[in-house]
């Protein structure tokens, strides 16, 4: 089992637990964790790894989340090594992830 703790703006931090080898979008998703910016949940692509606005920032357990996808090291290249997109990432241990980070660049 894994703790996936998700740091919220404005709100207070939401814990779920999680079997390994959950989806993180699809947890999220499931426990009404907002992933999404207002744009973007309007088109998103659903979570089959396309348009990259499921990205969230890895605050701790980053050695817990499965290997970056082909995808993500593509859409992900200017952005921090922490940063991850919910849907193309499975989570096998504890974690803390940040929802809608700023979009910095490295």
């Amino acid at each position: 089992m894994s703790d996936i703790t998700f740091v919220q703006e404005n709100e207070e931090n939401k814990i779920v637990i999680a079997s390994n080898g959950s989806n993180l979008r699809e947890k999220a998703l499931q426990n009404g964790v907002d992933l999404y910016t207002f744009g973007a949940k309007l088109m998103n692509c659903g979570g089959v790894g396309q348009c990259a606005t499921c990205m969230v920032e890895v605050i701790e357990g980053m050695e817990n989340l499965s290997p970056k996808s082909a995808f993500e090291e593509r859409r992900l290249k200017k952005r921090p090594d922490n940063y991850r997109l919910a849907c193309q990432t499975v989570v096998n241990g504890k974690v803390v992830v940040k929802t809608k980070p700023k979009r910095k660049k490295k």
